[in-house]
C-alpha cells in the first residue's frame, strides 16, 4: 500500500476536542479523529461518508446520528472514528443519487444498487488494519452494525462489537429493515 500521512492537527468541536490526521490512498482521503488521550482498547467507529446525510441532513438514512453519536462517544472514551470516503457503499455520489432516484420508483437500496451494476455494498476495510497498526492499536470495541467490517478487519483483536442503533424514522424505516434482512446488519 502506498498511503501518505498528514501531520496531526487538533480539531475543537461541539462534540470534543480531537487530534486529527489523515491519510491518502490513492485518490481517497480518509480522515481520523481521535481523542487526545486513547484509551488502550479504544471504541472505533468505521464510519463511511455520506454527504447526503453527514452534511445535508438526510433522513433517508441514519448516518449523521450515527456520526455524532460515534464522535460523542469517543470523546467521553477516548476512541477513534475512522472516516473512510466510501461515498454511498463506495458507488459514488452520482451513482447514489441515481440510486436514491431509483428508490423513489420503489427499489430497495440493494435492488437499487443491483439495477445500477453494483453489489448491495462495494466498501473495503483494508486501510482500517492499515491506520489502526499505525497508531500502534492491536484490540478495539468496534462500534458498528455491520458484520462485514467486524470480518474484514484483520490482524486487530475486537474484543467487542457496540451496537450502534439509532431511532428510525418514516424516510429511513425500509432502508434499516432492508440493511437487517437483506445486508445482514445487526439491528
Amino acid at each position: 500500500m502506498n498511503i501518505q500521512i498528514s501531520e496531526i492537527a487538533d480539531l475543537p468541536s461541539r462534540f470534543g476536542d480531537f487530534r486529527v490526521k489523515a491519510f491518502k490512498e490513492g485518490e481517497k482521503e480518509h480522515l481520523v479523529i481521535y481523542a487526545k488521550e486513547l484509551e488502550d482498547i479504544p471504541i472505533v467507529r468505521v464510519h463511511s461518508e455520506c454527504l447526503t446525510g453527514d452534511a445535508i441532513g438526510s433522513l433517508k438514512c441514519d448516518c449523521r446520528d450515527q456520526l455524532e453519536y460515534a464522535l460523542s462517544l469517543i470523546n467521553e472514551t477516548g476512541g477513534m472514528v475512522i472516516y473512510l470516503r466510501q461515498e454511498g457503499r463506495n458507488i459514488g455520489l452520482l451513482n447514489k443519487i441515481n440510486a436514491y432516484a431509483l428508490q423513489d420508483k420503489g427499489l430497495n437500496t440493494v435492488e437499487a444498487n443491483h439495477q445500477l451494476g453494483f453489489a448491495a455494498d462495494e466498501r473495503t476495510y483494508e486501510i482500517v488494519t492499515f491506520i489502526l497498526h499505525h497508531f500502534g492499536i492491536k484490540k478495539i470495541k468496534l462500534l458498528t452494525n455491520n458484520p462485514d467490517k467486524v470480518k474484514s478487519i484483520s490482524d486487530i483483536e475486537i474484543v467487542e462489537r457496540v451496537p450502534i442503533i439509532m431511532q428510525t424514522n418514516k424516510y429511513n424505516e425500509n432502508y434499516l429493515n432492508v440493511k437487517r434482512d437483506e445486508m445482514g446488519h445487526l439491528l
